[in-house]
């Protein structure tokens, strides 16, 4: 499984997205507004889950908005965090 799909099952399963399947979710589409449409609550949760699944801490509102602009945005967020 790749970075990108694992990410994309994180989301699923975790904010509990009904009607969403991995394959549906483009890789540079947005995830807040008018792409997956996600709110501040996810926002939230989605810190929480990066933290949980990948050590990675997401430390505010600006490091936030450069790592989910997308599927893509975040997992390069990551691999940078990730790697020494």
């Amino acid at each position: 499984m790749t970075l990108n799909e694992k990410l994309k099952t994180i989301i699923i399963e975790e904010l509990n997205l009904e009607d969403v399947r991995a394959e549906d979710i483009e890789d540079d589409e947005p995830l807040f507004g008018e792409g997956l449409e996600l709110d501040s609550l996810d926002a939230v949760e989605l810190v929480v889950q990066v933290r949980k699944h990948f050590g990675v801490e997401i430390n505010d509102i600006e490091e936030g908005r450069l790592a989910f602009q997308s599927i893509n945005s975040l997992r390069h967020f990551i691999e940078e965090r990730m790697t020494p």
